[in-house]
């Protein structure tokens, strides 16, 4: 099964805390702090399979998570770091914050190894916090919280020439004729279902890697068929062969389906009408006209005034493929841009909001207290000892820093009055 979409979840490891704990010798009835510090949270690193080609794989496990820090431990014990989590992708996989569709890396252009979230920073033991006055604190710093991200996975093949056209005018047999891919053929509508990838192999080194771009019809643009599910690997390539029934076999009208087609590119991204394009007329050995008119020189007179080079081909006996293909060779030869990257648009490290679990801060006239509750401050509450002289300053700080005290002043409070926070009360002084 072909997969070229995916959502997933992923968190890296939260730090393990720092330990408070004291020295415990024989004849030293008060020993020095010796809390071990905690160990770093894992990773989640991408990195690049070149022997993967599709995200099937995100279809049937979809929550990755790196492994947490160990909390320290007494006699200068470290926590063990937490091990890091390695998803592997194929080449050409474009990695998205899912909500914001905000591009984070994309995994191409030499680009094959990508920590997207880091893991939390262990946090120290109480050894750190020693003084001169302060020489047996309580406290320890806890660790990094784990940091969460919904992703979404797209692949964009990355190939030179991409064959466009509308379905069953031989893209998939001129494919297989050309290069190395043996896609499945019949013949019928949506027969080729993955985008497949071949290698052209020409004299001098001069060979390419094209792709069969299936599923393009009137309205793929707005998600017409299965247009809108294969337009995005277009955008990476550099030229385009626009394939054509010119014996109209399906009575169909070739220079018609080429504005067609041709206009579906544009809805979807404007760049694509504007890569360079070759025309293939295909099934020339299939071509009868009772007329007489010539249906490969009615193509030319329409599209090689415009700069598009038209070639009769047939894509069953191999007529015509070799000036078809060395025309495109050369075509790439003159063109010097570097191949497509994504540039990143979220950056996890500055764009994931940390630290910002929500509080309230509340007066309650009956029992004429402020009340100050949220999850940081009761984590805070549960790893600070409020009541050494340092610990309190330590918490006074964090209440600072998060704007808590703002929010008082904003209230009105007055010194002296109280303020409780999960059933203590202190007195508010500035």
């Amino acid at each position: 099964m072909f997969a070229d979409r995916a959502k997933i979840y992923i968190r890296s490891g939260k730090g393990g805390d720092g330990h408070v704990s004291f020295r415990r010798e024989k004849y030293v009835p008060s020993g020095g702090p010796d809390g071990g510090d905690g160990g770093n949270g894992g990773s989640v690193i991408f990195t690049v399979d070149k022997g993967l080609n599709t995200l099937v794989d995100f279809r049937h496990i979809r929550k990755y998570c790196a492994q947490d820090g160990e909390d320290g431990g007494n006699k200068n014990c470290r926590g063990k770091n937490g091990e890091d989590i390695i998803i592997k992708v194929p080449e050409g996989t474009v990695i998205k914050e899912l909500e914001s569709g905000k591009i984070i890396a994309d995994m191409s252009g030499g680009n094959e190894r990508q920590v997207i979230l880091k893991g939390g920073k262990g946090g120290n033991g109480n050894q750190h916090y020693a003084t001169a006055t302060m020489q047996a604190p309580r406290y320890a710093q806890p660790g990094q919280s784990a940091r969460e991200l919904n992703l979404s996975l797209e692949l964009k093949v990355i190939a030179d020439v991409g064959l466009v056209g509308f379905p069953n005018v031989g893209k998939s047999t001129l494919l297989s004729h050309v290069t190395n891919a043996k896609p499945k053929i019949a013949n019928y509508h949506f027969t080729t279902l993955n985008p497949n990838l071949g290698v052209v192999d020409l004299d001098n080194g001069r060979g390419f890697v094209m792709a069969d771009i299936p599923g393009l019809i009137e309205g793929a643009s707005e998600g017409v068929g299965l247009g809108h599910e294969f337009l995005r690997h277009i955008e990476r390539t550099k030229v385009l062969i626009h394939l054509v029934d010119a014996a109209s076999t399906e009575g169909r009208n070739p220079v018609e389906d080429i504005y067609a087609i041709n206009k579906e590119l544009e809805a979807y991204h404007e760049g694509l009408a504007h890569k360079p394009q070759v025309i293939a007329a295909n099934k020339i050995d299939a071509i009868y006209s009772e007329t007489g008119e010539d249906p490969i020189q009615k193509i030319r007179n329409e599209f090689e005034p415009k700069g598009v080079k038209v070639f009769p081909v047939s894509a069953v006996s191999g007529q015509g493929l070799n000036e078809l293909l060395y025309y495109v060779s050369d075509l790439l030869s003159q063109i010097n841009e570097p191949p497509t990257v994504f540039e990143p648009e979220f950056n996890p490290e500055v764009d994931i909001v940390t630290g910002t679990e929500p509080f309230t801060v509340e007066y309650d006239k009956a029992k004429n207290e402020y009340v100050v509750e949220g999850p940081r401050i009761e984590k805070m509450l549960g790893y600070t000892n409020i009541d050494s002289e340092k610990g309190f300053m330590f918490f006074q700080k964090f209440l600072k820093d998060n704007g808590i005290l703002d929010e008082l002043e904003a209230l009105n409070i007055h010194e002296g009055d109280t303020v409780r926070m999960y059933g203590l009360s202190f007195e508010y002084y500035k």
